[in-house]
């Protein structure tokens, strides 16, 4: 092993290195099947049990940001010009996407989903508990 290589083995052990998956690789992010408005289920963590509403989905860091779950204080300074008023905000902060479950409008129970493409060619993504179509609620 040259000197190279044992320098990049370093960085590997010591230091978060991103690794792209070889389905999606070129630098490309895998789409999540979560999406803003859904109702998901907490399944690992100090909110295990909890459900939510998706707020926002940062797909670039495969991360969740759930109503009321994972809440999370900020000191803020107060600012006279900005009118801002100084003291302690709470905030939801964000959750792993690999810690929640998508729960079915249906049959209330978490699940995990599939696609499947209708006779009019649309992909649609189908409970695996009850096998009715996902409606997606707006909002």
């Amino acid at each position: 092993m040259g000197t190279v290589a044992k320098r990049l083995a370093g960085l590997a052990r010591h230091r978060r290195v991103e690794v792209a998956h070889e389905g999606w690789a070129g630098g490309r992010i895998r789409p999540l099947d979560i999406r803003s408005g859904d109702t998901v289920e907490i399944i690992a963590g100090k909110d295990k049990g909890k459900r939510g509403v998706v707020e926002r989905v940062e797909t670039e860091r495969q991360r969740i940001v759930v109503r009321g779950a994972n809440l999370m204080k900020r000191h803020t300074k107060a600012n006279t010009q900005g009118n801002v008023q100084g003291g302690i905000v709470d905030f939801n902060g964000p959750i792993a996407y690999s810690k929640v479950q998508l729960v079915c409008n249906r049959c209330e129970k978490r699940t995990r989903i599939t696609r499947q493409v209708t006779e009019e060619g649309v992909n649609v993504i189908v409970c695996k508990k009850c096998g009715e179509r996902y409606e997606r609620v707006a909002g």
